[in-house]
């Protein structure tokens, strides 16, 4: 049997520098030119073929010693526009964005680190697999809008079809050297919404021959407020939370219009989330019939489904934790609120996210993502590029046929969805 955390702990050092390199180098959504570059350069280093998809990221594939299934391996390469700080929560950071403004503050750096590993050693070890590793580098995921350029491709134009997909996501609250695997939705789905009510104006002192919509807006997030319970079975999680509100410059004077933003998430669309944006949409249009205003969406899109993993996926992805990293790795699963645009490629091939943990208080790793503050330690990617490859393997051995319906949904309608 392959020594699989044996042979990544061997490569800790070029792990590290990798991620290190993506730290240092972060560019936000869309404009991953030499994130992409770079990753293109390391492929070619370790032989393995590749394409860029205009828009859409990078596509590489690996075909090992005979026929057989094919598995798509995700890593996302976006940054977010967020100042570092000099330190993490404790101390100096090991490595820091060089690039004022931009930061890895998800863990992206950590995942193309992790996936690249995996595919140099798919790559050396290919006399020993059948089938095909496709491995996708998504760009602009925190923007969801790039991947449809990449499932296109897959779809239509690629000469593979994509039996199982497998991503995993670094976590702030996992212990580093831990790894973490949902049986159900472990990522969240969602919908984010901007918009904007408009009344007619008048002075406080005559509110009679004004239509306000601060008035109409409270009629409406009252009764989303009781929506929750109205609408929603008691074990489903949903929130709802309004996130951006303006509205009026002076005290006595009823303003013409108020605009509103916020979001809601769901771990599940059928049974909680389709319900509850279709009744925002009636209860808006109720309000502003009843206060004589008008509204105007200024951004809505479709809800993003929640990241969906697949029993048979879960299996092989566990199985392969405990025999390549141990029992002891495998820790509690918590859902995530979070969304993840993994939901959709999740939804047209059957496939498990998994969670790396990347938490040490002593080392400062643990700050909630998307902050100045969040780091990740370096030695808890060793474990998250193991159970890639253990999964890669243990799913290409047992080629499994997999239960799964793909939705009827058409591809550019299920790839519009985002929040």
């Amino acid at each position: 049997m392959i020594d699989i955390l044996e042979t990544v702990r061997k490569d800790q050092g070029e792990l590290v520098a990798l991620r290190r390199h993506f730290h240092e180098h972060p560019e936000l959504s869309k404009q991953e030119d030499q994130t992409l570059a770079y990753i293109a350069e390391t492929l070619k280093g370790y032989g393995i073929s590749y394409r860029i998809i205009d828009k859409g990221g990078l596509i590489a594939w690996i075909d090992g010693k005979g026929p057989g299934k094919t598995l798509l391996l995700r890593a996302d390469v976006d940054a977010l526009p967020i100042e570092e700080g000099e330190k993490n929560l404790s101390r100096p950071r090991v490595c820091r964005s060089q690039n004022h403004g931009v930061m890895h503050a998800c863990g992206h750096d950590g995942h193309m680190a992790m996936q690249l590993m995996a595919a140099k050693w798919l790559n050396r070890w290919k006399d020993q697999w059948d089938g095909t590793v496709v491995l996708m580098f998504e760009r602009g995921e925190e923007e969801s809008g790039p991947l449809e350029y990449l499932l296109r491709y897959l779809e239509t134009d690629s000469p593979w079809h994509i039996d199982a997909c497998y991503a995993t996501h670094v976590r702030w609250d996992i212990p580093a050297g831990k790894v973490a695997i949902c049986h159900e939705a472990p990522m969240a789905g969602g919908f984010g919404f901007e918009i904007r009510i408009d009344g007619h104006g008048g002075h406080g002192s005559r509110p009679d021959l004004a239509e306000s919509p601060i008035d109409c807006f409270h009629d409406f997030y009252g009764n989303m407020q009781a929506l929750r319970m109205r609408a929603v079975p008691p074990k489903e999680c949903l929130t709802f939370s309004i996130g951006s509100l303006h509205s009026g410059d002076v005290l006595n004077v009823i303003p013409n219009s108020l605009t509103f933003a916020g979001t809601c998430r769901f771990f599940s669309y059928d049974h909680a989330g389709k319900r509850f944006y279709e009744e925002f949409k009636r209860i808006l249009a109720n309000a502003c019939q009843t206060y004589d205003c008008r509204y105007d969406i200024l951004h809505m899109p479709e809800p993003l489904f929640e990241v969906q993993n697949n029993p048979v996926c879960v299996g092989i992805a566990e199985k392969a934790v405990e025999k390549y990293i141990g029992t002891d790795a495998l820790t509690d699963c918590t859902p995530w609120m979070a969304s993840e645009t993994f939901a959709i490629t999740s939804r047209l091939y059957p496939g498990v996210l998994t969670f790396t943990g990347i938490e040490n208080k002593e080392k400062g790793c643990g700050a909630n993502h998307h902050t100045p503050e969040f780091d990740l330690d370096e030695d808890g990617l060793t474990y998250g590029a193991a159970t890639c490859l253990g999964f890669a393997l243990e799913y290409l051995s047992q080629k499994p046929d997999i239960p799964f319906q793909r939705p009827d949904e058409p591809l550019d309608k299920l790839v519009a969805r985002n929040i």
